[in-house]
């Protein structure tokens, strides 16, 4: 019989996890989700995800894709989220074209980062506690940091050393924060992100408030596509995948 190729949206809070890829020493989002698909289809299921997130990265909003021959049990979603943890979630099921990939074909992503200017025990896990921030830093820096950016489109300073990212290249179309009186919210959307570039930005935005790191600084660094000094990169407990986008989206067959 002939595999159909399907996509998942899965959630997940990556706090317990070594990201999203399955690695040999640690436990991956990854893995949860394959091995789960897998008992419950009753064959070896190979998933595919729309990209890498760090270790104690979150996503509100993940695409994976996998091929199946088979027939859904029934209750499907229902089932197949009481294998899962706790922690991981899915969301919804669709039929795609066969040369989908949930990886290559992604054409929009978006990142959410909070911040909480408050001791928040409720949700350590979830937001970047930074009350030290309080009435001290200039948001409007911040922001004019986060919209120069906008202005660029190649992003060296603000990858992970050690990269294996074939090209600098990435085409940004948000990037700016919201100010509240308690919470922070750094949104940011693009074609790519390269490693470790959401958590780095963040990191110079506040560096650039507090008056660490000058605006003039911040465009050497991004004209000559060197490192700022002394770059920053914020925890990992804030950040989310929030959404990805596909071209043709609107035509998937959903299955549940």
């Amino acid at each position: 019989m002939e595999s159909n190729r399907y996509v998942i949206e899965l959630a997940y809070n990556g706090t317990n996890y070594a990201g999203w890829q399955r690695q040999p020493n640690a436990m991956s989002v990854e893995e949860r989700a394959d091995s789960a698909l897998s008992l419950i289809l009753g064959e070896k299921i190979k998933i595919v995800g729309c990209g890498r997130t760090d270790a104690g990265v979150h996503a509100s909003h993940y695409i994976a894709h996998f091929d199946f021959a088979g027939e859904f049990p029934p209750a499907f979603l229902r089932r197949y989220n009481r294998l899962l943890v706790e922690d991981v979630s899915v969301q919804g099921l669709w039929r795609v074209p066969a040369d989908f990939h949930a990886r290559f074909l992604a054409s929009g992503r978006s990142y959410v980062y909070k911040v909480s200017l408050k001791k928040d025990v409720f949700r350590q896990e979830t937001v970047t506690s930074l009350p030290q921030l309080r009435n001290k830093v200039d948001q409007a820096a911040m922001q004019a940091a986060a919209s120069m950016l906008l202005e660029y489109t190649a992003f060296a300073p603000f990858c992970k050393t050690k990269s294996d990212n074939f090209t600098m290249d990435c085409e940004l179309t948000e990037s700016r924060w919201v100010f509240g009186e308690e919470e922070w919210t750094f949104l940011v959307s693009a074609n790519r992100f390269l490693r470790g570039m959401v958590r780095l930005i963040v990191g110079m935005c506040i560096r650039v408030g507090q008056g660490k790191l000058s605006l003039e600084d911040l465009r050497l660094a991004m004209d000559q596509q060197t490192r700022l000094p002394k770059p920053w990169s914020a925890p990992a407990t804030g950040l989310f995948l929030s959404d990805i986008r596909y071209p043709g989206q609107d035509t998937w067959e959903i299955i549940v």
